[in-house]
């Protein structure tokens, strides 16, 4: 086993505990509070992220982290995690299981390599590296391997965003209308569980306006090993934008 595979095996690992952890909170009736930014956070978040860190920190003590919740963690492998340990919150604090633990990984070039999401609610993960493939539920060596859909007219695809309020904030109302003429099914089935979607080949299309670097690295290769286009809205293909479209 390579030890990008060793790497993935722990990473799905450790989101499924992570997931585990906050079902133990969800639909609870759990405090919220809000960041400056008025993004909501619970004690669930953090002790999710907490969790993650011990979990990969304990097998590779020299890698660094970037977590939403707790910031920069510095290493000296080159190798650096990111995490987004509830991605979804507002739907986790809403009781809706449309919400995701997401790892990902960055290579000492600061590309994106390793992504998992592990959707606790539904009980769904999807891992992947890059040369290595994308599974679903489960690993390589148990999992089915995901694939993109092969619709390829934007008149039979199935649109998903993750709501209305992020277009306001990007300034990009006209695409969701104009989108609304065009496509097959246009809904907001959001955050991860989008993209999740798009990798496993039940939607065609995934629009984020706005998005975290928490979120793109962990997602960019689950959908390029899926066979997909990960990108920000200006076409470019690098992990380091602030929008994403699968």
């Amino acid at each position: 086993m390579t030890d990008l595979q060793k790497r993935m095996e722990l990473a799905l690992e450790a989101a499924r505990k992570a997931g585990e952890l906050t079902l133990e909170y969800f639909q609870k009736g759990i405090e919220v509070e809000f960041k400056a930014d008025q993004s909501p956070v619970t004690e669930a978040d953090r002790n999710s992220e907490a969790l993650l860190i011990e979990l990969l920190s304990n097998e590779f003590p020299k890698d660094a982290f970037l977590g939403e919740e707790s910031g920069e963690r510095p290493g000296s492998s080159g190798y650096r995690w990111v995490l987004d340990p509830i991605d979804g919150t507002r739907s986790f604090v809403q009781g809706v299981p449309l919400y995701g633990v997401l790892v990902g990984l960055e290579d000492p070039a600061g590309e994106a390599i390793l992504g998992v999401v592990n959707m606790p609610g539904l009980d769904e993960t999807l891992v992947a590296a890059v040369g290595e493939g994308c599974y679903h539920n489960g690993s390589r060596t148990d999992g089915s391997r995901a694939n993109v859909s092969t619709v390829s007219e934007l008149s039979s695809a199935c649109v998903t965003y993750t709501g209305f309020e992020t277009f306001r904030q990007s300034d990009s109302l006209g695409v969701h209308s104009l989108l609304g003429d065009q496509v097959k099914v246009l809904r907001g089935w959001g955050d991860c569980y989008g993209h999740l979607l798009v990798a496993t080949g039940r939607a065609e299309v995934m629009l984020d306006p706005v998005l975290s670097r928490w979120d793109i690295v962990p997602l960019k290769p689950i959908v390029e090993e899926a066979g997909g286009v990960f990108t920000d809205w200006q076409g470019r293909g690098g992990s380091g934008g602030s929008s994403g479209i699968s």
